[in-house]
């Protein structure tokens, strides 16, 4: 077959084909065009999930009509002073989104320049232009991109349904929203109620405000602040408490000199500096901003510039890394502000069980003035009463429901957890502060205290171990003992000392001093069952990080153990001085808070 060269509209397909993928794509070029115009308001609106209908009008500088006719050549860009792509600072570079969306779908651009008397307009259907028309339009631009892939068809097979490709919109212009919190959007279609994100003050306090609107406001209330620079390179941002996760890593964002970028570097990242707080299947909420000169990273490396390549992937990693790390250790002991809400909401009356005695339904004497009235009142009464009566439907007496009272110490209640009161079904420790309550889980406390301190004594002189009389035995099978038996070391580390006891069967000879009396056999099992899910990728301060909590929730204060009033104050002092105790190993909250002003407002008292 003789080489010939491709015709302008073919390439201009081809190139489509890497720039627009799915009406996202679009939505989120023309919103970078936007932003690059130096727009303080931007307004989407789709049709169809976006393959119908998509426009974005924006109150930026414009363009004049020499600009705008060379708008929708392929490789004409404003983005670039020079030709140097080591110096890019605007979002779009690659100069071929307008001439790629007109390749394939009919696109309109009318703008105006503040120097033109008037606005002016183009047309583009699949890859011909019109000619440059004078229109109406007070300021800024606005691009309307209709029938997306009619020039294209079998694009159109590819896309999903038209709430998934408006989800994908949705996000996108999310993503955009959380860079630029100064900026006003305003996002509506068919598919969706309108949705106003209002321009945000500069700074920390905007951003975060921004973040708050995106992400809801739950995460404004559980997001610690992080920063941090070096070598020219900095960090700032937010991230949500250990106690406020997810199933998946989609609540975590990156962005790199303003632009939103996915990288595999930050979710490693995450997942390192939260191993000390989270379980493998759970995933925390990040967003993240990364400040460094333009030479040190390339935005060059993907067609719809959604990733980058920094030229000391190490430096940046290093960084990341420690600013959450500093930051998760300095508010480390506060627990989510969800669990007390969420306390306070399975209070509320529509959240208590229909169930128990409704004295609606009681025989009445009859007869007789009571028996009247009851009579009387049985038709009007609100639902609200046999809804309040179920709370005190308490259901069978349990054996451990017991509940050990003390005063409180005044010079306690004043401490941050305040003074202990009671302890509630062996399990829960009530105290009393100046202005509410808290109750604390005492295994997920104490198992966070023995964590700390064993991590503190393995990296400082080794973690003490004690002899065990008679060596315990376990059996397990003999896939479960190589792994154990390979490990061997690293477990002597924390003074878990085991060895070959015959086939099927492995030696406990030392455990740790500081866990006391430990059912051997169960934590060997367990730790078994965590190496069979290690890999030799995993690096050793992750698996010595398993190991320790493994051990430390062996080692910890069991539920069902009532504790005296000295040994529940003891508890609660060490959390306060312990980094890291709102929550403990696998993300759970240690502790639920409840303001006295929550309290009084659930019984109406204010």
């Amino acid at each position: 077959m003789p080489v010939r060269q491709l015709s302008e509209s073919l390439i201009n397909r081809i190139a489509a084909g890497e720039v627009v993928e799915r009406p996202a794509s679009v939505v989120k070029e023309l919103i970078e065009n936007a932003l690059d115009a130096g727009a303080n308001r931007i307004e989407i609106v789709t049709d169809g999930g976006g393959r119908r209908l998509i426009r974005v009008t924006d109150d930026g500088e414009g363009m004049t009509r020499a600009d705008l006719a060379l708008a929708v050549d392929r490789h004409a860009t404003s983005k670039l002073d020079d030709d140097d792509l080591l110096q890019i600072r605007t979002l779009g570079f690659r100069g071929e989104a307008l001439p790629s969306i007109g390749a394939v779908a009919r696109l309109s651009i009318t703008t105006r320049h503040t120097s033109e008397p008037h606005a002016w307009v183009i047309s583009v259907e699949g890859g011909v232009k019109s000619d440059v028309k004078p229109a109406a339009l007070s300021e800024g631009t606005r691009v309307e991109v209709s029938d997306l892939f009619y020039a294209t068809p079998a694009r159109l097979k590819f896309l999903k349904s038209d709430r998934s490709e408006a989800e994908a919109v949705r996000e996108v212009v999310r993503r955009l929203a959380m860079s630029r919190p100064e900026v006003a959007f305003t996002l509506a279609g068919d598919e969706r109620a309108p949705v106003t994100w209002g321009a945000a003050l500069p700074g920390t306090t905007g951003r975060l405000t921004r973040l708050a609107d995106v992400l809801g406001a739950e995460f404004r209330a559980n997001a610690v602040e992080i920063q941090g620079e070096r070598e020219g390179v900095a960090v700032e941002g937010y991230a949500g408490l250990p106690t406020l996760s997810r199933a998946n890593a989609l609540g975590q964002y990156l962005f790199v000199n303003g632009r939103p970028v996915r990288d595999k570097l930050l979710i490693g990242v995450v997942r390192a500096a939260y191993a000390d707080y989270l379980p493998r299947d759970r995933h925390p909420l990040v967003a993240l901003f990364v400040t460094l000169p333009s030479r040190e990273v390339d935005v060059n490396v993907h067609p719809a510039k959604t990733e980058v390549r920094f030229r000391d992937n190490g430096l940046v990693r290093a960084l990341l890394l420690h600013a959450l790390k500093d930051a998760l250790a300095r508010d480390g002991q506060r627990a989510s502000s969800t669990g007390g809400t969420a306390t306070i909401a399975a209070f509320s009356p529509a959240a208590l069980p229909r169930r128990g005695w409704d004295w609606r339904r009681s025989p009445a004497r009859p007869g007789g003035a009571f028996g009247s009235a009851v009579a009387a009142a049985r038709e009007p009464v609100s639902e609200f009463v046999e809804v309040a009566q179920a709370a005190f439907d308490v259901g069978t007496a349990a054996a451990v429901a017991r509940v050990e009272v003390t005063e409180p110490a005044a010079d306690l209640l004043d401490k941050p957890l305040g003074a202990a009161r009671s302890q509630v079904h062996d399990t829960y420790i009530v105290a009393q502060t100046r202005d509410g309550l808290v109750i604390v889980d005492q295994h997920a406390a104490h198992e966070r205290l023995v964590y700390e301190r064993m991590k503190a004594a393995h990296e400082q002189t080794g973690v003490a171990r004690q002899i065990l009389l008679i060596p315990e035995i376990v059996e397990l099978d003999s896939a479960d003992i190589d792994r154990v038996l390979a490990r061997a070391e690293e477990l002597a580390r924390f003074g878990l000392v085991l060895e070959p006891f015959g086939p099927g069967a492995v030696a406990v000879r030392e455990t740790p001093s500081m866990l006391g009396e430990i059912d051997s056999r169960a934590l060997v099992r367990d730790l078994a069952e965590h190496m069979a899910e290690w890999d030799e990728a995993l690096p050793l301060e992750r698996r010595l990080l398993h190991v320790s909590a493994t051990m430390a929730c062996y080692g910890s204060v069991r539920a069902g153990r009532r504790l005296k009033s000295e040994e529940m104050n003891a508890l609660l002092r060490a959390m306060e001085e312990t980094p890291n105790s709102g929550q403990c190993n696998h993300g759970r909250p240690t502790y639920v808070e409840l303001k006295l002003s929550d309290i009084e407002r659930l019984f109406g008292r204010r």
